[in-house]
């Protein structure tokens, strides 16, 4: 497998840590990036899966205010930063890499004032994790979950990383119909910690909806090209969820998308 691809434990909801610890090892990937979910309370057990599989711990996916909105009150900040805290410090003692998180959703605020109130909420944990080594990032995503997230576009990502003073994951899923892309990466690639990869079949409805990377109409060497044009040197990770992943088995199909993006960014020199 490409160096630079990592499998995220999203390929296979669901999986406990020691199930995601078998898939791995069929995998044999050098990077993993797993869901704060699956962290034990005995950080030992992650750390014996990192190094019997000689790994790189690449990031862990957050999911911050899960269920509320950023006009929670103030016990509700406390105790999400609490949680975000203890992220920090484990991802700290797995050897660093990237929490890539949701925001919490919109509320009855303008996404300016959410965006102001986001930033303001983690401050505190910004400069935890900057002290540990550890950098936090937010994702785009569908506004389906606006629920959940500010951030349905990848400008808009940007915007809400450069207030609040932190890193981006680019999933390329949810921005690859973005208008002047190239020009929101190279403006994203001084932030970018992580790029999500996967791709969609025009006119798949079944949510979520994700395929194989080259089985679809994402145009992925463009989009990898500019983003390594714009001077991103990362981890590609996995995201590959949906029927279309399930249909074909999570295994063969990881495996094939691992497969697919090492030799694009083979061809592509990286």
């Amino acid at each position: 497998m490409h160096d630079k691809v990592s499998v995220d434990s999203l390929c296979f909801p669901g999986a406990g840590l020691h199930e995601m610890a078998g898939y791995w090892r069929e995998l044999k990937p050098a990077r993993i990036s797993f869901m704060t979910s699956l962290l034990p309370d005995d950080l030992s057990i992650a750390h014996q899966v990192i190094e019997e599989g000689s790994y790189r711990f690449e990031s862990m996916g957050h999911l911050f205010l899960w269920g509320r909105h950023v006009d929670a009150d103030e016990e509700t900040w406390l105790e999400e930063r609490a949680k975000l805290s203890r992220a920090i410090d484990a991802a700290a003692a797995l050897g660093g890499g990237t929490i890539y998180m949701l925001t919490g959703g919109h509320g009855d605020l303008t996404w300016e004032d959410a965006a102001v109130r986001f930033s303001a909420g983690i401050a505190p944990c910004v400069a935890q994790a900057d002290s540990a080594g550890v950098k936090l990032a937010i994702e785009t995503t569908s506004p389906l979950y606006a629920d959940a997230h500010l951030t349905h576009t990848l400008r808009d990502s940007v915007l809400l990383a450069e207030l609040a003073g932190i890193g981006v994951s680019i999933d390329i899923y949810a921005c690859w119909t973005e208008s002047q892309l190239k020009d929101t990466i190279d403006r994203a690639a001084s932030r970018c910690c992580l790029v999500q990869a996967s791709d969609y079949v025009y006119g798949d409805r079944s949510l979520p909806s994700r395929a194989v990377p080259g089985d679809g109409a994402i145009p992925l060497r463009r989009i990898f090209d500019w983003i390594l044009s714009a001077g991103y040197d990362g981890a590609f990770d996995l995201e590959l969820i949906g029927p279309r992943i399930d249909a074909e088995g999570r295994l063969a199909a990881t495996r094939r998308a691992a497969d697919n993006v090492g030799n694009l960014l083979a061809e592509l020199g990286a």
